[in-house]
């Protein structure tokens, strides 16, 4: 199962953008990191994925949450028992457009 974090973790990094990717567990435990990102981040991105998916219990499709900071931004979603957390270098376009 490491070596299909380590894979995960590597497509996701090389995508246009991505600053750092992380991979937490139901507990929020960090289960691997890739790139500039604190695994410290892992349990309260769990959380916070947690409670938005409590927003529509019923939904078959996860639910992702975008947090922007100045010219970053963090996407967070929950699939089965695993919450992804990327950072994401915000271009200047997507920054003028959540204003």
């Amino acid at each position: 199962m490491e070596q299909q974090l380590e894979k995960v973790l590597n497509e996701i990094v090389t995508q246009q953008d991505t600053v750092g990717a992380l991979l937490a567990n139901r507990q929020g435990l960090c289960l691997g990191a890739k790139g500039n990102i604190n695994p410290n981040v892992s349990g309260i991105g769990m959380a916070i994925s947690e409670q938005v998916a409590k927003l529509e219990p019923n939904s078959s499709v996860p639910a992702t949450i975008c947090l922007y900071s100045g010219s970053k931004r963090c996407v967070i979603q929950k699939d089965g028992e695993i919450t992804g957390i990327i950072y994401k270098q915000a271009t200047t376009g997507s920054t003028a457009a959540s204003n």
